[in-house]
C-alpha cells in the first residue's frame, strides 16, 4: 500500500467513519430491543458518544466538533435509516446549539469532564415557576422528553421569557429529575419520550436560558437559526426512514408473491411507482440540504441571518418530513399483504414516519408561517 494511502486509512477521520459504520450495524441488530424497552439504552448512547454524535454541536472552545449543520444532519439521516427511534434520539446531539444561550461559566461547568454531553428536554407544557433569590423554585410535569433515560442533563420549560414567545428553560442534572415512564405509543417507540416531574426543586439563574436565545459563544454554528435547526434534526429522520423503505421494496422485488403472481420487479405499476417515489425523495432531500447549505455559506461569509432564510429552513424541514412519510406510504402500498405483519420492516417505517409528522415543529402551521413570510405579513409568534 502506498504510504499516502496508509496514512489516509489510519487517520482519525477514517477511524471515526469506520466506528460509525459499526454503530449503524449495532443499531440495526438492536432496534427490536429499543422498541421492546421503549427507549434506547445508555450503553447504546455510549456507542453514539464514541462515534462523536454528542460532541457534534459542542463548541470548539470546549473541545467539541461544532459540525456544519449539513454534516450532522447526514449523520442523523444514516442512523434513522437503521432505526427511526435511534435517529430521533441521536438528533439531540444538536442540543448544544441552544444550550449555548447559557452563561459561559455554566457551559464551562457542564463541559468540565469533556465535550460529550447528552441532553434531553421535556419543555412543554410550560409550567409556571416561582422566582426566588438567586433562581427559581420549579414544580410540574412535562411531556415528550425523548431520550431522557440516557441523558446527562434534562431541560424543562418554566415560562415565556424571550422575544417572540420563546420559552425559558431550566437545566438540571438527570439524577435530580423524576422520570414518569408512560411512553406507550404506535411509532418511534424506542425514543423513550417519557414525562418529567419536579416538586419544588431549586434551579439557579445561571442554569436557565431562553431556548433560541442569544448564544454566549462566538462560533459560526451558534449563529445558525437555533429553532429551525431543532426542526431540521427531527425532520431528517423521515429521509432515513424513506430510504430504508425504498430499499426494502427493492429487496422484496426479486421474490415471488404469496399468491404466485409475478414478481414485483416484473410489474409495470411497481416500477412506475418506485420511480416516482425515488424522484420525490431526491427532490425533497435536495431542497432540504440546499437550503441548509445556502444559510450556512451565508453565515460563513459574515452575513446576518435573515427572516427569509429562517423561513426557508423551516419550510424545507416540514416539507421533507411530509415527503418522506409519503414515500414510506408508497412503499408500504407496493408491498401488498406481506407488509401487514407486525414484524415486517415496513410496519416499523410506516408507524415511525407518521409520528415524525405529528411533531409541533413539523405541523401544517409551518406552511402558514412560510406563506406569511413570502407575503410579507407577520407570521405567528415563535416561527422566526
Amino acid at each position: 500500500m502506498p504510504r499516502s494511502a496508509a496514512a489516509a486509512t489510519d487517520s482519525p477521520l477514517a477511524s471515526r467513519a469506520s466506528l460509525f459504520e459499526q454503530v449503524l450495524d449495532e443499531v440495526r441488530q438492536r432496534r427490536d430491543e429499543f422498541d421492546a424497552r421503549s427507549h434506547v439504552p445508555r450503553d447504546m448512547i455510549e456507542r453514539f458518544i464514541e462515534a462523536g454524535i454528542y460532541r457534534s454541536a459542542t463548541p470548539r472552545c470546549f473541545g467539541g466538533d461544532a459540525l456544519p449543520p449539513a454534516e450532522f444532519l447526514r449523520l442523523v439521516e444514516r442512523i434513522a435509516e437503521a432505526d427511526g427511534s435511534a435517529g430521533w434520539v441521536a438528533s439531540f446531539g444538536s442540543a448544544s446549539t441552544y444550550l449555548t444561550a447559557l452563561p459561559r461559566e455554566t457551559l464551562a461547568e457542564l463541559y468540565a469532564e469533556g465535550p460529550d454531553l447528552v441532553f434531553a428536554g421535556g419543555l412543554f407544557p410550560i409550567q409556571p415557576a416561582e422566582q426566588v433569590e438567586g433562581g427559581w423554585r420549579v414544580s410540574g410535569t412535562w411531556k415528550f422528553a425523548s431520550g431522557c433515560k440516557g441523558a446527562d442533563v434534562l431541560g424543562v420549560g418554566i415560562g415565556l421569557g424571550g422575544p417572540g414567545g420563546k420559552p425559558r428553560t431550566a437545566l438540571l442534572r438527570a439524577r435530580d429529575v423524576e422520570i414518569v415512564e408512560n411512553w406507550e405509543v404506535v411509532g418511534l417507540k424506542g425514543t423513550g419520550s417519557h414525562d418529567l416531574r419536579l416538586d419544588k426543586v431549586f434551579v439557579p439563574d445561571a442554569w436557565t436560558f431562553i431556548r433560541g436565545g442569544q448564544s454566549s459563544i462566538d462560533e459560526p454554528l451558534y449563529r445558525y437559526p437555533t429553532i429551525a435547526y431543532a426542526a431540521q434534526v427531527l425532520a431528517v429522520v423521515n429521509l432515513g426512514l424513506a430510504r430504508a423503505a425504498l430499499d426494502e421494496i427493492a429487496r422484496m422485488a426479486s421474490g415471488s408473491g404469496v399468491t404466485g403472481a409475478p414478481r414485483l420487479a416484473d410489474r409495470a405499476y411497481v416500477r412506475i411507482e418506485l420511480g416516482k417515489a425515488e424522484a420525490q425523495l431526491h427532490a425533497a432531500r435536495g431542497f432540504f440540504y440546499d437550503a441548509t447549505g445556502q444559510v450556512w455559506e451565508s453565515i460563513l461569509a459574515g452575513n446576518a441571518v435573515t427572516p427569509e432564510q429562517v423561513s426557508l429552513l423551516r419550510l424545507s424541514a416540514v416539507h421533507v418530513s411530509r415527503a418522506g412519510a409519503e414515500v414510506v406510504q408508497r412503499a408500504y402500498a407496493l408491498a401488498g399483504t406481506t407488509a401487514i405483519y407486525l414484524r415486517h420492516p415496513l410496519q416499523r417505517y410506516l408507524r415511525d414516519a407518521m409520528v415524525v409528522t405529528q411533531h409541533a415543529f413539523l405541523s401544517d402551521g409551518m406552511y402558514d408561517g412560510a406563506g406569511s413570510v413570502l407575503l410579507d405579513v407577520p407570521p405567528f409568534p415563535g416561527y422566526l
